[in-house]
């Protein structure tokens, strides 16, 4: 039996090069509770999903990337910030560490998406999109413009409230967020990145209001019900090259 690596809210023990350095900024969770076999019909073997009393869960992530660096490089200029709207869910794989899958990435730059497909083997798109904030209140929006079949687009509208001290996030707040690594796949090959950044500092959020077809478009069902919804001002980031997943077992 494969033993299942903890949930930490602070990363593990660091032994990579780091490859790429960034922000990630004005950062809102969204998440909703899926049937966890749905989930893991849209997952290749060997990609398990993770689940929550039971449940899958599926976030829709909006944010400011700020300050991307290759390596020791400094920050790229125009390409190396702009917003950046994800879905996600959570996995574990075949050795047991649990990661970050993504379903969809959505930035205006379509130089990032050429890169960020051929060297990473993610799916991110070109869109358009804007973050709007006046005070407290933040509004996020995006349309698709590639690959474009019906016109995926996202809304979201949310207020941040008070912060929550460390000792009070929850165990499912801490499933959501504590996040140490993406799993991805290029051809047959399954990719382990490992991501390393202070623990998140989290806030309530209240007041949201979404309208989106992204999830759709990945090819889950309409959410159900409110979004369980988080909110972190950011941290600095290291992201770690890319390594095979070598031991890629049945689910």
């Amino acid at each position: 039996m494969v033993h299942i690596e903890p949930i930490t809210p602070d990363p593990p023990p660091w032994h990579r090069r780091v490859v790429l350095r960034q922000r990630w900024a004005e950062l809102a969770y969204f998440h909703w509770r899926y049937d966890a076999g749905v989930v893991q019909d849209r997952l290749p073997i060997g990609v398990t999903v993770d689940t929550f009393d039971g449940n899958a869960w599926v976030g829709l992530i909006p944010f400011e990337m700020r300050n991307v660096q290759l390596g020791p490089t400094p920050p790229i200029p125009w390409l190396g910030s702009f917003i950046e709207i994800n879905v996600r869910t959570y996995v574990v794989d075949a050795v047991g560490r649990r990661a970050v899958w993504f379903l969809s990435l959505d930035v205006p730059r379509a130089a990032v998406v050429a890169v960020a497909r051929s060297v990473f083997a993610l799916p991110y798109c070109w869109a358009s999109a804007s973050h709007v904030r006046d005070g407290d209140r933040h509004r996020y929006r995006m349309a698709r413009r590639w690959p474009r079949i019906e016109g995926e687009f996202a809304e979201m509208e949310f207020t941040v409230a008070e912060p929550i001290d460390d000792h009070a996030v929850s165990d499912l707040e801490h499933f959501l967020s504590a996040r140490w690594a993406l799993v991805t796949q290029r051809r047959q090959q399954l990719l382990y990145g490992a991501v390393r950044h202070p623990r998140w500092p989290l806030h309530r959020v209240t007041d949201v209001r979404i309208d989106q077809s992204v999830i759709e478009a990945a090819g889950l069902p309409t959410p159900d019900g409110p979004a369980h919804a988080l909110y972190s001002p950011g941290v600095d980031v290291e992201v770690a090259w890319l390594e095979h997943v070598r031991d890629q077992g049945a689910r």
